[in-house]
């Protein structure tokens, strides 16, 4: 199957056009949110078109992360912050563990799949960099430091912070009206979702993947897991790779059109609706299409670095996590007892070794 491929430019007008607008197409419009909120609950993910993200800002901000990422090791951890449980600057390969390696449950769950929907056994840390870049602000007072930390500006690349501000502030537009949406295809208010995303610990955490290095068939570059965030927006990458479980158990290859994005769901939206929605389980491997991108950009002579467009969008730290709404009496409902975000976050930071816990 396909991923729906929503456009937003018919809420964005109504938006801009306000209540005449909102009146003229009121059933086009609820038709829309409901197939954003049944497509985040029976897959996890669906595609976005946002006339505000184009491929050419896509493609800006990956030529920028490339250049980077090509650097040193040894220039690149100046950029490296552990003491901040790795939420801004850089995480070097060999740090960020899949959680499928350390958590039982989820090794059960894998050896209970059909063989041909298992997910590649990765042999250790993933071998990926990320770049955390926070976007939007921050509140003026929260229990939460680490996790809302001053950004960290790489030397020698002037464009670096208005390119990264620029893509990463047109992405958290794009997953807001997506929030907004989904609030309204699920029955809840509007703002149900937004509300508590204001002054969240919003990263744009591009991931970069050495091909050169690591580009034979089967590596892993981040193993079968679950993003711990609220919703997370992803650009279309110079080279394909990532897979994703549907609901039903069965694997995809996620392909990204030109000019779209991948919205995927993230355990804080799985808390908030009690577990209608789970948190869209994936990876990323170098497949056969991989190495035919690889192939290509030898002839061109472009980077041979993987870079992922990615921007993990949170509910506020200081916020509380709980089934909202009609969730509340959903079956699962219990399973999702009331915690602060900023808890749960750095919960699971500790799990997959991001919180200076040697958990490998």
């Amino acid at each position: 199957m396909d991923l729906p491929v929503v456009d937003l430019a018919p809420y964005l007008s109504r938006i801009a056009g306000g209540d005449a607008a909102a009146a003229e197409d009121e059933e086009g419009l609820r038709a829309l949110c409901a197939t954003v909120s049944t497509s985040l609950r029976d897959t996890g993910a669906l595609l976005v078109k946002d006339p505000r993200c184009t491929a050419a800002d896509n493609d800006r901000f990956l030529d920028v992360v490339e250049r980077y990422f090509a650097r040193s090791a040894e220039s690149k951890r100046l950029q490296e912050r552990p003491q901040l449980h790795y939420q801004v600057g850089v995480t070097p390969e060999g740090v960020e563990i899949p959680r499928s390696l350390v958590d039982k449950e989820m090794q059960d769950k894998i050896k209970s799949m059909p063989e041909e929907f298992q997910p590649a056994t990765p042999n250790g840390p993933d071998p990926k960099w990320r770049y955390m870049w926070r976007v939007g602000p921050r509140p003026a007072s929260t229990r939460f430091k680490e996790l809302n930390s001053e950004p960290v500006i790489p030397d020698g690349l002037p464009e670096w912070k208005e390119t990264m501000d620029s893509w990463g502030s047109k992405m958290i537009s794009a997953i807001e009206v997506v929030a907004e949406m989904a609030a309204v295809g699920f029955g809840l208010t509007k703002d149900s979702f937004t509300s508590l995303m204001k002054e969240g610990p919003h990263l744009l955490a591009p991931t970069g993947s050495d091909l050169q290095r690591h580009g034979s068939e089967g590596t892993v570059f981040a193993g079968f897991h679950y993003d711990l965030n609220f919703l997370t927006i992803h650009g279309r990458s110079r080279f394909p790779g990532l897979n994703i479980w549907l609901r039903n158990g069965k694997k995809m290859e996620v392909k990204v059109p030109v000019g779209c994005l991948l919205i995927q769901s993230g355990k804080q939206l799985e808390w908030l609706t009690g577990g209608e929605c789970l948190a869209g389980m994936h990876e990323v491997v170098v497949t056969n299409r991989t190495l035919e991108a690889i192939a290509l950009a030898r002839e061109q002579n472009r980077s041979l670095w993987r870079v992922s467009s990615t921007l993990f969008a949170h509910i506020a730290s200081d916020a509380t996590l709980k089934p909202l709404g009609n969730f509340a009496e959903a079956s699962d409902a219990h399973s999702y007892p009331p915690i602060c975000a900023g808890d749960y976050v750095e919960q699971e930071l500790s799990v997959i070794n991001l919180k200076g816990k040697n958990g490998f």
